[in-house]
């Protein structure tokens, strides 16, 4: 780097430390003494970088006792408006989400995508590629037949065990043949519903909500009310109050209660309760789509909503599809008082899942190297959602407002103005970045003023560029106004 100036230089390489964590916030950094000594430089020097990191918020100074590392100031951004909970849903949300599916996939595919920021999930080089590859090897050495001999529905697979020796961190209690494998947590979500509801009954869902779920339950014949929602706490229960009593056909509620997708919305262990015991006061099933825990900054695992489940009224769906390998499409469901009716649901739908993703999966599992795994892609997450965020609050015209969630791999970002994002999706879509438009989030219009920006990606400069690139065309929309820019 010779036409960066010294002093740049030196604090770009404690920039990447901080970064790495292998300087945490607190730690304290070297001296202006220890600078000069370590790097060769002048007093001044070694004050310019001290300066340069405080300025750019990586660093503090406290009187007497030097220079500390600290998160960094979140460039001035505001936060989301918490949603309106005082009326029941309208029921104009009924209508279809299909052909804005539809229209998505087919724009995706006729153009040439360089930066793909719409996916929730993370890069290859995220997941332990050549630790599962051994896994599938060291199966098949010991267990040659897994190819070649179908798998019992009620076989106690590795993967069964591991999954019920790790709920048991997070308050469930349940026998490895509760746990059924499914074809990621989809098809779970797809077995709860058909298990507890029918064509033409309503289920009350997040707002926003996966688009996932939304094309589920308009196949399956079903009507989502969508239950507004907020970035911090999830659902909001008092509004799901109210809809109760308007609707009387409401036979269940979805929810992920940790990292919600789109929001990153994470809700607490008190709502949680007052969750299950609302939807058992009133026979309404409760579907826990959990499949973005392990991905959670947290000093501890967060305790599963079906852990405040008293009569079997809570369904647990989750997958490994975001947490470990998304190859696998491998997920489980437990059921509760529908687990007979959820078994023969399966059976009748796809048969049982292959043996062999089940034993190298539930070996990695019960490893040690599991953990170690999710430490570190949660330790990535953060640097990547973080540096996202910077980019959005830098390069984003102001108005812009986001509310930075605590893990997962995705930002939900409000734009300015009304802004249209389908416009904002078409104007991207031109210049190969791909973004994931409000527009599919609801039945209703009320986000068609965000976007989903994917955090999984590693950091790199055509990231970075691309993310520059993405808000000018941002403030382009937004200095065309809104009808020019919906037109």
């Amino acid at each position: 780097m010779p036409n960066v100036p010294r002093y740049r230089q030196i604090a770009e390489h404690y920039l990447q430390a901080i970064r790495a964590e292998a300087l945490q916030p607190g730690d304290r950094l070297p001296s202006l003494r220890e600078l000069m000594q370590l790097h060769g430089v002048s007093l001044s020097t070694a004050l310019q970088v001290c300066r340069l990191l405080e300025s750019d918020g990586w660093a503090e100074a406290r009187e007497r006792s030097g220079y500390f590392v600290t998160r960094p100031r979140r460039l001035k951004i505001v936060p989301m408006d918490e949603p309106a909970t005082d009326r029941a849903p309208d029921p104009a949300q009924f209508v279809g989400i299909h052909e804005k599916v539809s229209s998505f996939v087919t724009q995706r595919r006729a153009h040439a995508v360089h930066l793909n920021l719409s996916t929730a999930r993370g890069a290859p080089a995220l997941y332990p590629a050549e630790a599962m590859r051994n896994a599938v090897t060291r199966a098949l050495r010991q267990h040659p037949e897994l190819l070649t001999q179908a798998t019992p529905s009620r076989e106690r697979t590795p993967f069964r065990e591991a999954v019920a020796q790790r709920a048991v961190r997070v308050g469930m209690a349940l026998s490895p043949e509760e746990v059924l494998p499914t074809h990621g947590c989809i098809e779970a979500l797809n077995l709860a519903l058909r298990a507890v509801a029918q064509p033409g009954d309503t289920v009350a869902v997040e707002s926003p909500t996966f688009y996932g779920l939304l094309q589920v339950l308009e196949t399956l014949g079903m009507r989502a009310l969508e239950i507004p929602t907020s970035p911090q706490t999830g659902l909001s229960i008092d509004a799901l109050e109210l809809a109760i009593g308007a609707y009387r056909d409401i036979k269940a509620v979805v929810v992920v209660p940790h990292l919600q997708n789109p929001l990153g919305s994470v809700m607490p262990d008190a709502h949680k309760a007052r969750l299950a015991a609302l939807c058992e006061q009133h026979g309404i099933a409760l579907i826990e789509d959990d499949t973005y825990s392990e991905l959670l900054d947290a000093p501890a695992p967060a305790r599963a909503l079906k852990s405040f489940d008293r009569s079997g009224n809570v369904i647990h769906c989750a997958s490994l599809h975001k947490v470990l390998a998304p190859g696998l499409r491998l997920g489980w469901i437990h059921a509760g008082r529908w687990h007979a009716r959820v078994e023969m649901l399966k059976y009748a739908q796809s048969r049982s899942n292959e043996a062999l993703a089940q034993w190298a999966a539930g070996g990695f599992m019960a490893s040690g190297a599991y953990d170690r795994h999710l430490k570190q892609l949660r330790a990535s997450l953060r640097t990547q959602r973080e540096r996202t965020a910077e980019a959005v609050a830098q390069h984003f015209p102001p108005g812009t407002r986001l509310n930075l969630p605590p893990g997962g791999l995705q930002l939900w970002v409000e734009l300015p103005g009304q802004l249209s994002s389908a416009a904002v999706f078409d104007a991207a879509l031109r210049e190969h970045i791909l973004v994931a438009p409000g527009t599919l989030f609801s039945n209703t219009t009320r986000c068609d003023h965000y976007v989903r920006i994917n955090c999984g990606l590693p950091w790199t400069p055509a990231l970075e560029a691309g993310l520059r690139r993405l808000g000018e065309i941002v403030c382009s929309q937004h200095a065309a106004g809104p009808a020019r820019a919906a037109a």
